[in-house]
């Protein structure tokens, strides 16, 4: 199991690392959830998503092929869908 911790400033916005100290996430936090605007990152291969939160769950943005960086999905309202692809 994973260990995180976030640190927060004065006005909700937080960052959240992972075991190893890399940022898996940057934004806006309500009562220790992700709430709001925040960008979600990959491990080692930038960004994941960028968004929307609500209550702790992708809410509204765009999901990222960690990749090449194509958007992967779309979410609007938490509902989406899972762009094509050519392999």
């Amino acid at each position: 199991m994973s260990s995180r911790y976030i640190e927060y400033d004065s006005n909700g916005i937080g960052k959240e690392y992972n075991s190893v100290n890399k940022l898996i996430y940057e934004g806006e936090y309500l009562k220790g959830k992700r709430n709001g605007k925040g960008k979600e990152y990959c491990h080692n291969k930038g960004l994941k998503f960028e968004g929307e939160y609500l209550k702790g769950k992708r809410w509204n943005g765009k999901g990222y092929n960690p990749y090449d960086r194509s958007i992967a999905y779309e979410l609007n309202n938490g509902k989406g869908f899972i762009k094509d692809y050519e392999y």
